[in-house]
């Protein structure tokens, strides 16, 4: 299985970003699929999350801001965020349930799952 994040980058204040996790040896479809983002000096949190059934669920940070979604045809998640603040600025990290490691989804019916798995993550830098 790998989980592969593209997208990041470095965006002024409310400015507009999309990454893009593209997945093999696994069907997006079928499984919750996430993002999340650390912080330096802070713990791992979930952004958003959408489960198989399409169902979305956003942490309070991120709603109204950012859009999660998939395309099933090329087996990929994205995350649209816009009118991006520096609080913003994180590693974001694709993940996919179903897998051996630790993850705390937290979000909607997600939240069943206790692991999955990780992608390598991508950065977003947002200045003021």
């Amino acid at each position: 299985v790998q989980l592969v994040e593209s997208g990041g980058g470095s965006v002024r204040t409310g400015g507009s970003l999309r990454l893009s996790c593209a997945a093999s040896g696994y069907t997006v479809r079928r499984y919750c699929m996430g993002w999340f983002r650390q912080a330096p000096g802070k713990d791992r949190e979930v952004v958003a999350v959408i489960d198989s059934d399409g169902t979305t669920t956003y942490a309070n940070s991120a709603k109204g801001r950012f859009t999660i979604s998939r395309d099933n045809a090329r087996n990929t998640l994205y995350l649209e965020m816009a009118n991006l603040e520096p609080d913003d600025t994180a590693m974001y990290y694709c993940a996919g349930s179903g897998g051996p490691y630790d993850i705390e989804w937290e979000l909607g019916i997600c939240a069943r799952w206790g692991s999955g798995y990780w992608g390598q993550g991508t950065q977003v830098t947002v200045s003021s």
